[in-house]
């Protein structure tokens, strides 16, 4: 088996060639965990995941002039109880603009609801955090819900809507929306 260099960098001087050894015995050791842990996700029904994926939020949302922002969000969900859970969430914005667009970076939590349906994860969730432009940190929410589209037993492909508002700084003329999605990893 062949492991790509980037991922087993070869380091100079005595001994690399067992160093290269032991990241293929690490990176085998890895891929073994993660294939009995699907496996006993299928048996158990393990309802916590972990997301990752792309996001975009509404114009004028946390500063006015600014356009539409992509970026980031990436979520962590605990189940607690039958269909209730917690969720963390963490988005940042802006990337790829010019230097004269803010970016910004949310973090919200709260309750989330999650339904099965037919293989699917349907979810909904109200979160209340902070969201920082430049040198302006202030109060944030956001309400909205999604659906886990399975792929193999510990992935899911997630698409996600929400309304996100900054009632102190978001301008009147300010699209409240966010769409998210990416993948999301059931543990």
């Amino acid at each position: 088996m062949s492991i790509p260099r980037f991922l087993c960098p070869r380091f100079p001087g005595p001994g690399f060639m067992r160093v290269r050894h032991n990241c293929r015995l690490g990176w085998l050791l890895l891929l073994c965990g993660i294939f009995m842990m699907g496996s006993r996700a299928a048996k158990a029904q393990l309802n916590n995941d972990a997301f990752f994926g792309y996001s975009r939020l509404g114009s004028n949302l946390f500063a006015a002039g600014t356009p539409g922002l992509n970026g980031w969000e990436g979520g962590l969900h605990i189940h607690v109880k039958p269909f209730v859970g917690v969720e963390g969430d963490v988005a940042h914005y802006g990337l790829g603009a010019g230097s004269g667009t803010a970016r910004s970076t949310t973090v919200l939590f709260g309750p989330r609801v999650t339904l099965k349906a037919a293989g699917f994860h349907i979810l909904g969730h109200a979160m209340i955090g902070g969201e920082h432009t430049l040198s302006n940190t202030t109060y944030s929410y956001a309400l909205g819900g999604g659906v886990d589209v399975p792929i193999v037993p510990m992935f899911a492909w997630r698409v996600q809507a929400d309304r996100i508002s900054a009632p102190t700084t978001s301008p009147g003329n300010a699209t409240h929306g966010r769409f998210t999605t990416g993948l999301a990893f059931r543990f």
